[in-house]
């Protein structure tokens, strides 16, 4: 803001030259211009600006209020302990920590775990995403970075803590390896800065500053910041496992009329591989689902249409025609088929409804998660994924389109057990298999579960014909249903 003495001896000399004939208003237009743009975009560009930086003295979220992540809490409250009570580990010699580097896939809970940390060590927390350093005038994002370290320090003090976390989001995005950027050294100079200023926290200053970082490339960050001394520690904050997911969807149904024939243990069951922001939509989307249909409580069938939701999308109102239901019946038929035959009870339901991309789908639910798979177990795999064209192929006379990403997933599985070593080249490396023996073993391995799975089939068919024809009746099938058309072929299976 220009002081008042500039203003008015501006104005003088308008006044002044206006008095001697000369016509002002281009001056006063060219003058509003320039101090419009100066307030508005240049100011704004190269200074940190007050309102992206927000000082929160103590966020609302606990350790408690994230489910799962036993380890990654445990871990991580360890290294924060010294914060918590650097007395009684400054007697040990143990240095507080500088930096702690949170990684794992989008949707794991990193920044609710960095927001966590400053309640549970009663630090001011101050935010910001990597993008933000990053801009296209040099020096920017260096100045931005020791401003937010000025911050962190002057927040601290004036709300009389004794600690600041400063949390930086999608951090490679500033961090990136250096040497990449050929065209100007801004982002070098922006992580040059970074460093210097973590190692320039010093463990006897009024206020303690801990940098904490969240990213799920931690394989492009420079290596200069991930070694001790700056980045101490790298927790990782993974995808829950069955316990943990059924500790965050009790998180999230705390708020929600549950009828009673909800079980979130067979939810927990049913949502391998989602993320605490997976689970948490499926929560959402359950409510919404109940509120359109008018529903005083979320019943079980709220909850597995919105993890279908989550999963593939919103019911489309594509109309099928009589031949095309039957076909897509037929296929997804194949898939619950036999994946019963092979994993009996494996099967949680199985559609014909489309949504998103998707003209019908069977949703599995193991028993357990799994982490490593057998020979075995990736052989059943492929055959449940060529299951679908095979039926295609053996009751209609001839396959569709519609088994493509079905194809995709089997070729990969059977890469994917190639350059495992469970293959009949034996143990190989990527490099040294040639395109061609590549091939010709995975074609091995699918021409082998295909043969398999024509076999199942034309030995189940009566079976499958009576799933398809529920399909086309009543669209979805509950893998209770399915299995009590199914019942007959235990009896095969014991038999055999």
């Amino acid at each position: 803001m220009l002081k008042p003495a500039a203003m008015g001896a501006g104005v003088g000399l308008l006044a002044f030259l206006a008095l001697r004939g000369v016509d002002i208003w281009p001056l006063v237009f060219v003058l509003g211009i320039a101090l419009l743009f100066f307030r508005s975009g240049l100011a704004g560009r190269l200074n940190l600006g007050q309102a992206r930086r927000v000082a929160v003295a103590i966020p609302t979220v606990d350790f408690q209020d994230i489910g799962g992540q036993k380890t990654a809490k445990d871990e991580l409250c360890e290294a924060l302990s010294v914060l918590h009570d650097r007395q009684a580990y400054g007697q040990l010699g143990i240095r507080p920590l500088k930096g702690i580097l949170l990684t794992g896939p989008p949707g794991t809970g990193k920044t609710l775990m960095a927001k966590a940390a400053a309640r549970y060590t009663d630090s001011v927390f101050i935010s910001a995403a990597g993008s933000e350093f990053v801009e296209m005038y040099a020096g920017v994002g260096a100045q931005r970075v020791r401003q937010l370290f000025q911050d962190a320090r002057a927040a601290a003090k004036r709300d009389g803590r004794g600690s600041a976390i400063i949390f930086v989001d999608e951090i490679e995005v500033m961090a990136g390896k250096r040497g990449q950027h050929q065209s100007h050294l801004e982002y070098d100079q922006t992580l040059n800065q970074l460093l210097v200023e973590m190692d320039g926290i010093a463990t006897h200053e009024e206020v303690q500053v801990l940098v904490m970082a969240a990213t799920n490339r931690a394989d492009l960050l420079d290596q200069a910041i991930l070694r001790p001394g700056r980045f101490d520690r790298i927790v990782r904050v993974d995808l829950p496992d069955r316990e943990g997911r059924r500790q965050i969807l009790g998180l999230h149904t705390q708020n929600k009329p549950l009828a009673v024939d909800v079980d979130l243990d067979v939810l927990s069951r049913e949502t391998f591989g989602f993320s605490g922001a997976h689970l948490e939509s499926v929560c959402n989307e359950a409510a919404i689902l109940a509120l359109r249909n008018k529903d005083a409580h979320l019943t079980m069938g709220h909850f597995k249409s919105a993890v279908d939701k989550v999963m593939l999308g919103e019911k489309l109102d594509r109309q099928l025609g009589q031949e095309e239901m039957v076909r897509v019946a037929t296929h997804e038929g194949g898939h619950a088929l036999v994946s019963e035959w092979l994993r009996p009870g494996s099967v949680s339901s199985v559609t014909i409804v489309p949504r998103g991309m998707a003209l019908g789908f069977v949703r599995q639910a193991p028993e357990d998660d799994h982490y490593l798979e057998t020979v075995a177990e990736l052989k059943d795999d492929i055959a449940v994924c060529l299951a679908g064209s095979a039926a295609e192929r053996l009751v209609l006379g001839q396959a569709s389109t519609g088994a493509a990403n079905d194809f995709d997933k089997a070729w990969e599985i059977a890469r994917r057990m190639v350059f495992s070593g469970l293959s009949s080249l034996g143990i190989v490396h990527q490099e040294a298999v040639s395109s061609e023996v590549l091939y010709q073993t995975v074609k091995e391995i699918m021409e082998e579960q295909r043969a398999r799975v024509d076999d199942c089939i034309r030995q189940r068919r009566v079976w499958l014909d009576q799933i398809a024809g529920m399909l086309v009746q009543q669209e979805t099938l509950d893998g209770t249903e399915l299995r009590s058309l199914m019942a007959p072929i235990n009896d095969v299976i014991e038999s055999a």
